[in-house]
């Protein structure tokens, strides 16, 4: 049996999860909204979700560079250990790269960020439609990679539980019976 990740790794695993669930579905079904008061608080509450899931990502970064995950099982191919690996470290550069898009996209396009309404960002760049444009076709492809790359996340961590019977799913999951 291979040891299970620690509890912040884990808390934060699942906090992340949640978050990036609620920020996707918001950042899915806001843009098509008429202009209302509404619409600007979906907007405003995935920007302070963007900027927490940022913050989260960098904490769960810094937990997981001191506190490895543990090891796969043996029984799994090399090549796959270092695609499980090389995955990993996808998911961590797009959950850093898509907040960081989002805010250069607002501060482009002359919105700036205020974090829950009362801390302001600073502009990442000067007002500039045109780039602003970009960076939102940019922050878009990059949400629907990482969508991608979530569900190939979970599909092989549900395959390694039902059809290869190891621990590799039950070692992050939040409640374990530890006997």
């Amino acid at each position: 049996m291979n040891p299970r990740y620690t509890t912040t790794a884990i808390a934060l695993h699942w906090l992340m999860a949640l978050g990036l669930i609620g920020a996707f579905a918001i950042g899915f079904y806001m843009p098509d909204l008429a202009l209302s008061p509404t619409k600007l608080k979906l907007y405003s509450w995935h920007k302070w979700a963007g900027v927490t899931l940022f913050l989260l990502v960098l904490l769960r970064l810094a937990w997981r560079l001191l506190h490895p995950a543990p090891p796969l099982p043996t029984s799994i191919p090399a090549l796959l250990r270092f695609t499980s690996l090389v995955m990993h470290w996808l998911l961590y550069a797009l959950m850093i790269a898509i907040p960081l898009s989002g805010w250069l996209m607002s501060s482009a396009q002359g919105f700036q960020t205020a974090w829950f309404g009362v801390l302001p960002l600073p502009d990442l760049l000067d007002k500039d439609p045109a780039l602003g444009e970009r960076l939102q076709e940019l922050h878009e492809v990059l949400n629907y990679i990482l969508l991608g790359l979530v569900i190939v996340h979970t599909g092989a961590a549900l395959k390694h539980h039902f059809i290869d019977h190891n621990d590799v799913l039950t070692r992050i999951l939040p409640l374990r019976n530890k006997g």
